[in-house]
């Protein structure tokens, strides 16, 4: 198992430096060794552990062991579908297909139907053996207990993804900045030559996060969940957040005080998208600003008045996204390494 283990890790430079896809490397390491395996202890149809192992291999742990657990149990039972079959019928194709018009019905109640390939495997080995003994079933076990075993140790190590976690955060929050950054030239200037990129590159990449944060879970047996894909769940309902306020910003046509204060709070708050959990600091900010806003005059003007109520659905906005922030609260252990604040 050490040695395995060593091997996968010079695999895995092998692997980045060429660019092979890991699954793809391991897929052909575990194939091999099965049908050695097999071979060496002398099974009929050895051949056909490699293929047990190419079908249990997956992109995670998880579904590794699911989809080993229903290629076991349906391999295992299909034995006795087999013997009561073709014992009881005849070893004839029709009777093939009328066995799999029963199992396969069979194997989706007992929700493995993952492995109605594999068994069919089985029934193929039975059919040409053309008798039922003890040996033949004995062979057969063996043949898939190679197989998956061999698939399921083969996949007990997997490459972290920690850094690839961390390369979206950053990039998310490189983002983030950007489109602050615009809404604040906006509201200062009342004008912008944004292209609005950043929107459906978040977007992408926010996808691509939870993706691979969920794959992460499903490496880990004893692991619902992670603080990488509830951080970017919360990003993610912050994103949505910024898409419903940039119409907001792009509606006002006229620069006022209000617009400037919000302004200056939107160029802080983007500078501190960073390490930590402020985001109860500047609920804080927004909320005196806010009744700064209620103390200064009334709008003179039809035109003043729209930018105004525009102005304070953007604070309730605002508030709202630092709320979703202040909610999200990490593992304290993690919270040091891979968190952002707001």
């Amino acid at each position: 198992m050490v040695i395995m283990i060593i091997f996968l890790f010079f695999l895995r430079e092998i692997t980045m430096k060429f660019r092979i896809g890991y699954r793809t490397i391991k897929t052909a390491l575990g194939t091999a060794i099965s049908i050695l395996i097999a071979q060496k202890l002398g099974l009929d149809n050895f051949a056909s552990a490699g293929i047990l192992t190419i079908l249990c291999i997956q992109v995670t742990k998880r579904r590794s062991l699911r989809t080993a657990w229903d290629r076991f149990l349906a391999c295992i039972l299909v034995m006795p579908f087999s013997a009561i079959f073709f014992e009881g019928i005849a070893y004839h194709p029709l009777v093939i297909g009328l066995m799999l018009l029963v199992f396969i019905p069979t194997v989706v109640m007992l929700q493995a139907k993952d492995g109605v390939v594999t068994s069919s495997v089985i029934i193929l080995h039975i059919y040409m053996a053309k008798e039922i003994s003890r040996g033949l079933f004995m062979n057969e076990v063996g043949v898939i207990t190679i197989g998956i075993g061999v698939a399921l140790l083969i996949n007990l190590y997997m490459p972290s993804v920690d850094k690839k976690l961390i390369d979206y955060q950053r990039r998310i929050e490189g983002n983030f900045k950007i489109i602050f950054s615009e809404m604040i030239y906006y509201l200062r200037n009342g004008e912008s030559d944004w292209s609005g990129n950043e929107i459906t590159d978040t977007a992408r990449l926010l996808d691509e996060a939870k993706s691979l944060a969920f794959q992460d879970i499903e490496n880990h047996f004893l692991r619902e969940e992670n603080v990488y894909f509830r951080y970017f769940k919360m990003r993610e309902n912050q994103f949505e957040i910024i898409e419903r306020v940039l119409p907001i910003v792009t509606s006002i046509t006229k620069t006022v005080d209000q617009g400037k204060m919000i302004a200056d709070f939107l160029e802080e708050l983007s500078r501190n998208i960073h390490f930590g959990n402020t985001a109860t600091v500047y609920l804080e900010k927004l909320n005196a600003m806010n009744k700064q806003f209620e103390e200064m005059e009334l709008p003179k003007t039809r035109e003043e008045f729209e930018v105004r109520a525009a102005l304070l659905q953007l604070v309730n906005e605002m508030n709202l996204y630092l709320t979703i922030k202040s909610s999200f609260k990490a593992n304290k252990g993690n919270e040091q390494k891979r968190t952002a604040a707001n």
